[in-house]
């Protein structure tokens, strides 16, 4: 499993010259929009260095950089995106309603979901982890019985980590991760578990430089993909040329760095197309 430390300018260096290559025959165009109209873009509002509604009203996160790049090689300026909110709970009826033209939201790819939904990618391979405070003694997952385990309420990943590894963890329920966090950073829990992409999203904000650390581990493979109306192969196929092109022209890794760098997040080189990790 190849993997990557992001830490800095050398590690942007060393990451751009490994995806970055030649492209024979010139930049393919699609006709899809033609400039004119918008295109909907289900996004999270709420997630740190993956999809965020700042105050302001503008967006920022590797999502909404991947959804961004992608309605460009469709023929759509940053101007004509609508990125509209799309919970974990309504994405595949959002889809069937025509609610938004694409999903990109850490969407994992899964056989169920798959009978609904139609998948570009992956784009991105997340795993399972947990987050821990700097100074954690906290070592190995076993190291978690008899602590204090936060995860949001009704996630079944503070579940999958008593299953596997801390049976005697002692299970806290939030509303959202960023209650979590903040019962991380106060002492309130020990360690918070979801995604390591989203772990990585919260604890490179600049609020919380250097407080936090990754377990490191993966517990799980999470292909994420970009959902599209079941049926519509045509849209897959150019959400997926977009997704080969964003990794040849290193804006991809440029993404990651740009979003998860302050994390020191180990990420994995991007995903083949097609290729789903169990």
């Amino acid at each position: 499993m190849k993997l990557l430390n992001v830490s800095g300018a050398a590690a942007a260096t060393l990451f751009l010259s490994l995806t970055t290559t030649a492209c024979a025959g010139g930049d393919d165009k699609d006709d899809v929009g033609s400039g004119g109209g918008t295109i909907k873009i289900g996004i999270k509002y709420d997630q740190p260095g993956l999809s965020l509604k700042k105050p302001n009203g503008s967006f920022a996160g590797f999502d909404v950089d991947v959804a961004t790049y992608i309605a460009k090689e469709l023929g759509y300026q940053p101007d004509q995106i609508e990125f509209v909110e799309t919970k974990s709970a309504d994405r595949e009826s959002a889809l069937s309603r025509g609610d938004v033209q694409f999903i990109a939201a850490t969407y994992s790819i899964t056989d169920e979901r798959k009978q609904r939904v139609a998948f570009a990618g992956p784009y991105l391979l997340a795993h399972q982890d947990v987050l821990l405070r700097a100074d954690s003694d906290i070592s190995e997952g076993t190291d978690l019985n008899g602590k204090n385990l936060c995860s949001v309420t009704g996630s079944t990943s503070a579940q999958n980590v008593k299953n596997k590894i801390a049976p005697k963890a002692h299970l806290k329920e939030y509303s959202s991760y960023s209650e979590c966090i903040a019962g991380l950073q106060s002492g309130a829990v020990d360690a918070v578990t979801t995604d390591d992409s989203i772990l990585a999203g919260f604890a490179a904000q600049k609020q919380y430089k250097d407080q936090f650390k990754l377990a490191g581990l993966q517990l799980s493979n999470e292909n994420y993909g970009i959902g599209v109306k079941k049926g519509d192969s045509r849209t897959v196929d150019k959400i997926n040329k977009a997704l080969e092109k964003m990794v040849r022209d290193g804006s991809w890794g440029g993404a990651v760095i740009r979003h998860f760098g302050r994390a020191h997040y180990h990420f994995e080189l991007a995903p083949k197309i097609g290729d789903i990790k169990s």
